[in-house]
């Protein structure tokens, strides 16, 4: 038996606002009070710890994950800060100058350099002179490889391969031979991604996994480990993405990896790609490309056939969508969907669109009817929105100034849950919360409580979560939870016409941390009474 009585400090609870201190009894909140009341509470059977005016909240879920592929970033060539084609080039050099066979690495963007210019082929193979090379956009949807990399797959300069950029599907066939791992490598990456999302507070991840990701036995090896390592870790639930056609093929599907952690079919069941890459699939041609409008991988048909068999076998389906033509093919599959299954079998699936960056408010409404949920990454706007940001160079100004409209989805009354896409973006909580307050379009800004919903409690709904109490810190509730290390906290707002925060503790209001300067740093991370991450000492 464990008791721990967490006091002299600040608890997010809607059941107290004013709540100091905590106590967990054998894996579940068993009281929130006073520290008044935590003094007279003290006995023999507890583990103090002193909070010294840190914050207690429920840990985050991660609602969009790619633990295999972040696992292998935090270990490989990070590509990240880049500021130009040299930087790449000297990072590369580098790098080839130890171990062997391909040379891997991710994280460029090429909307961060000077010129915009990218490395050639030539280059990249003078720099690594004896290794293949394949280095992924920060978006994943395309990368710059070398001319050796280049000749085994059998590929000639076309519309999929210019210069060192291969895209679309001769990107997509690359990636699936490259990360077809061992388990061996593959439980390390994953291993590695989770104590990472335990060192940021978050309790639960969402892993979306795809052949053309990291591939099935990627996520059998996740699957897999054992019930101790398990509970090590963030608690993980999955998405797989293939398509089905009927019923059957949905129900057994699903039951071929025999766990409860594989709640639907779909995530990056991508009907388009990216912006970065130019394979979101537009309306209108790309500001900075005549001519181009992106890439459809799925049609109408096969987006219906997989809602209708999803639908009819009581399984969550969900799609990788960006571009605001490739919502209108979501749309229409839906659509078609409900016409053959109907409307109540559709809107009983729970069925959610990943991403959902460009929507209009008649896109929004037929959302709406299909009761669909929106698992949007407001790290997105943040790495690249704004005046002269990616979105505006690729779409143009006022195609970009519409972009990541969680305040509207919230608004007309569509679910929001949020997740980093790691390693696309950092898995920073915080800043994603912040970025929910800053987002470039003013009428998309939500509250810090807002966003904090949908990164918490929130993403426990969209899982079809039967527990009323998960993601929230009160009486009964499973005991997981962060601990954060905050300098001020307050009541905030996105709207700059009224005060943006307030420490009036009348309100009644659960406090949060101030996102302005230094973002709040994770202390100890806790899942179900389990410390999975500390950095107190007092473990």
């Amino acid at each position: 038996m464990s008791v721990e009585l967490y006091r002299n400090g600040s608890i997010y609870s809607p059941a107290d606002p004013f709540a100091t201190a905590m106590l967990v009894e054998d894996g579940t909140i068993a009281w929130i009070g006073t520290e008044s009341a935590a003094g007279a509470l003290l006995d023999a059977r507890m583990t103090e710890i002193d909070l010294q005016g840190a914050l207690i909240t429920p840990a985050f879920v991660d609602s969009h994950v790619h633990l295999g592929s972040l696992g292998a970033r935090l270990n490989g060539l990070d590509l990240g800060g880049a500021r130009g084609a040299g930087e790449v080039l000297e990072a590369v050099a580098s790098a080839a100058t130890t171990g062997s066979g391909i040379l891997l690495g991710a994280g460029w963007d090429e909307s961060a350099f000077g010129d915009g210019t990218l490395p050639t082929s030539e280059q990249l193979q003078q720099a690594a002179p004896d290794r293949e090379v394949y280095l992924a956009r920060v978006d994943v949807h395309s990368a710059l490889i070398s001319p050796k990399l280049a000749m085994r797959f059998g590929l000639s300069e076309g519309p999929e391969y210019t210069g060192a950029l291969v895209r679309g599907k001769a990107h997509g066939r690359i990636r699936d031979a490259i990360f077809a791992l061992d388990e061996a490598t593959s439980t390390e990456n994953h291993n590695r991604a989770l104590a990472h999302l335990a060192s940021t507070g978050h309790g639960t991840v969402v892993e979306m996994a795809a052949g053309q990701i990291s591939g099935r036995a990627d996520l059998e090896a996740l699957l897999a480990r054992t019930d101790a390592e398990k509970a090590a870790t963030p608690e993980v639930f999955a998405y797989w993405g293939e398509l089905v056609g009927t019923e059957d093929e949905a129900r057994t599907l699903l039951a071929s990896f025999n766990s409860d952690a594989v709640v639907g079919l779909g995530g990056d069941l991508n009907i388009d790609g990216s912006i970065g890459s130019r394979t979101a699939l537009l309306r209108e041609d790309y500001a900075d490309a005549a001519g181009e409008r992106g890439t459809s991988y799925l049609g109408i048909e096969q987006i219906s056939a997989h809602v209708a068999a999803c639908s009819l076998a009581g399984i969550q389906a969900s799609f990788h969508v960006i571009g605001d033509a490739g919502l209108d093919l979501a749309l229409e599959g839906f659509a078609k969907a409900a016409e053959s299954v109907g409307l109540a079998k559709v809107q009983a699936g729970r069925h959610r669109l990943e991403h959902v960056e460009m929507v209009d408010a008649a896109a929004r409404a037929r959302m709406l009817d299909f009761a669909l949920t929106a698992s949007m990454q407001p790290g997105f706007d943040a790495a690249w929105g704004g005046t002269g940001g990616l979105y505006a160079q690729r779409l143009g100004e006022s195609r970009a100034a519409g972009m990541n409209g969680v305040g509207q989805f919230l608004s007309s009354g569509v679910p929001v849950v949020i997740g980093s896409d790691a390693p696309v973006t950092v898995a920073s909580p915080w800043a994603a919360v912040k970025a929910c307050l800053e987002l470039s379009d003013p009428k998309a800004r939500i509250s810090a409580r807002a966003a904090f919903m949908a990164h918490t409690r929130s993403g426990f709904r969209a899982l079809g979560s039967s527990n009323p109490m998960a993601g929230q810190l009160v009486n009964g509730a499973e005991a997981t939870f962060a601990i954060w290390d905050a300098a001020e906290l307050s009541v905030q707002t996105p709207d700059l016409r009224v005060s943006s925060w307030s420490t009036d503790a009348r309100a009644g209001t659960p406090m949060l941390p101030v996102l302005e300067d230094d973002l709040p740093n994770c202390l100890r991370t806790v899942r179900a009474g389990r410390v999975i991450f500390d950095a107190t000492g007092a473990a």
